[in-house]
């Protein structure tokens, strides 16, 4: 994984720079602990360090949850949760149906086409991304 932090990292950066309405990007690994992100320019967190890495560690469990229903479901693609003042968006990385990264989104809540947004503008750079490493 060591390897990998610079490309992480870079693949952040280019996400965050896709549309404006993206307030933060990070990558988790399957524990939670978060290896790199990038933010909005300008933006003002809602959440300190300490919370953002308390959410990734309790989205990586969810997403095990959630994983163990794909073989009668479907791939899980994604999930989402709509706050008042945010929009999550928490993208499962696997293999093999087990959880490898976690990739955690906040959005402009007033967004109105993020399944666009994630399935046709962002989703193939980032498959793209995992496939190669």
């Amino acid at each position: 994984m060591e390897k990998n932090v610079a490309g992480f990292k870079n693949l952040c950066d280019n996400i965050i720079i896709t549309d404006s309405r993206i307030r933060y990007i990070g990558i988790a690994d399957k524990h939670g602990l978060i290896i790199t992100k990038s933010e909005r320019n300008g933006i003002v967190p809602l959440l300190n360090d300490e919370e953002t890495e308390q959410y990734a560690i309790t989205a990586s469990t969810r997403q095990y949850t959630r994983l163990r229903w794909q073989k009668a479901l479907g791939k899980l693609y994604y999930t989402c949760s709509l706050y008042e003042k945010i929009l999550r968006i928490t993208i499962p990385i696997t293999k093999n149906n087990r959880l490898e990264y976690l990739l955690i989104f906040t959005l402009d809540p007033t967004i109105d086409d993020f399944d666009n947004l994630i399935v046709n503008k962002l989703m193939s750079s980032i498959v793209e991304f995992f496939t190669s490493i």
